[in-house]
């Protein structure tokens, strides 16, 4: 097997646990690893740190598999995901659930979402992108679903030389899938919904709304096809707007609401920030308020600009609740740390001369497990507020 040697002194990230080494991290590389190949990984001294796989066109050159001297095989690629599957089955509801977290389940690179009994699959990376037949026989063995469709329209697979590729990967079904979460019932579009079809990381945070909601007036901004919303409407909600700049997901959503029997929730296709400026204006006052946006923040360049964004929502929101008021508010940019966000939220009440009292603190769900080692890992930022 191919050989990969760090720089001196570069061992440490790698020892502490962290599973990418960097192209600045490593000194050489056997000429006959491939892109794409299983290298093993050794400090300047000539120690054994692991085995991983090698990209030499991506920033993360090496993505770390195992610390162990075993092969990377079939049998490796089952061994992982039925310990993906074990892991789930003791703390998820199997279905509605990310089965398999990339680095956070020990495949780097690799995201499998399951929706009832449909999988969706996206391989991120070369070397995981080898094993996908391989992986694709272990995922349909150990979950018994009738089929997994193929995402792999994300744009860093262009980043690591790999084409943009949808479709079945496995079986042939409908693609308009349904499935419950938390006894909601959802239509996920697996074919054309953003991402693998539908955010499941919210899912124990939309749970948490149960307490906040019954009998009052719900906004939810950023609704796209009324995950929160229709949680909040069936939680027993007065009356719900939900709001997404996306006439297509706003119709998703009312399909949504109508599965569910829901009629206490609307849908409106009109851009967040502008509503939020309308509604003030117009002296709209609500109950609890949720903020979900999408990711304001897609690199570390972007983070001023992205707090700004969400220092005016939420101090718009803010203002717009009455005292004792909820709001619920989140940042899923990886880039934006917890910290900034909630000094964000400080400067958001300061300015909005309101005071706030954090009621709970969440992250992402335990099916998006997160490496202490790989501070990366953990992304999501979820506050509930009371505003006075």
């Amino acid at each position: 097997m191919p050989k990969a040697y760090l720089k001196p002194g570069r061992e440490r990230r790698t020892e502490s646990g962290h599973p990418w080494v960097f192209r600045s991290d490593i000194d050489r590389v056997e000429a006959s690893a491939n892109p794409g190949d299983v290298v093993d990984l050794y400090a300047a001294r000539g120690r054994f740190l692991g085995r991983a796989y090698y990209n030499p066109a991506s920033m993360i050159t090496l993505r770390l598999l195992t610390r162990c001297d075993e092969p990377i095989d079939r049998d490796f690629f089952f061994r992982r995901l039925q310990r993906a599957y074990d892991y789930r089955r003791e703390f998820c509801d199997l279905d509605s659930c990310r089965l398999v977290f990339a680095e956070s389940d020990f495949l780097p690179a690799l995201i499998i979402d399951k929706f009832a009994d449909v999988c969706v699959m996206q391989s991120l990376a070369l070397g995981i992108d080898r094993w996908r037949e391989e992986i694709l026989d272990a995922l349909m063995e150990i979950t018994g679903c009738r089929g997994v469709y193929r995402r792999d329209d994300v744009p860093v697979r262009e980043k690591e030389g790999l084409p943009l590729v949808t479709g079945f990967a496995r079986g042939t079904f409908p693609t308009l899938v349904e499935m419950r979460e938390n006894g909601v019932r959802f239509l996920v579009d697996v074919a054309h919904g953003q991402k693998t079809g539908f955010f499941l990381d919210q899912k124990e945070n939309r749970a948490a709304l149960r307490p906040l909601v019954p009998g009052k007036e719900v906004l939810d901004c950023f609704t796209h096809t009324g995950s929160f919303a229709l949680h909040a409407a069936s939680f027993g909600a007065s009356h719900v707007t939900g709001v997404d700049v996306s006439e297509d997901a706003c119709a998703v959503a009312r399909r949504n609401a109508e599965l569910n029997g829901l009629t206490n929730v609307e849908f409106v296709a009109e851009n967040a920030f502008d509503l939020l400026r309308r509604y003030y204006d117009e002296k709209r006052r609500f109950d609890v308020i949720i903020l979900d946006p999408p990711a304001f923040a897609k690199t570390r360049g972007a983070v001023e600009g992205a707090l700004r964004g969400y220092k005016e929502i939420n101090l718009r929101a803010m203002k717009m609740l009455p005292e004792g008021g909820y709001l619920v508010t989140c940042s899923c940019s990886q880039h934006v740390s917890r910290e900034s966000f909630a000094n964000m939220l400080l400067d958001a009440a300061r300015d909005a001369h309101r005071q706030v009292r954090v009621v709970e603190e969440r992250t992402q769900g335990r099916d998006h497990p997160v490496l202490l080692a790989a501070p990366e890992t953990r992304y999501l930022k979820f506050f509930v507020l009371q505003v006075f």
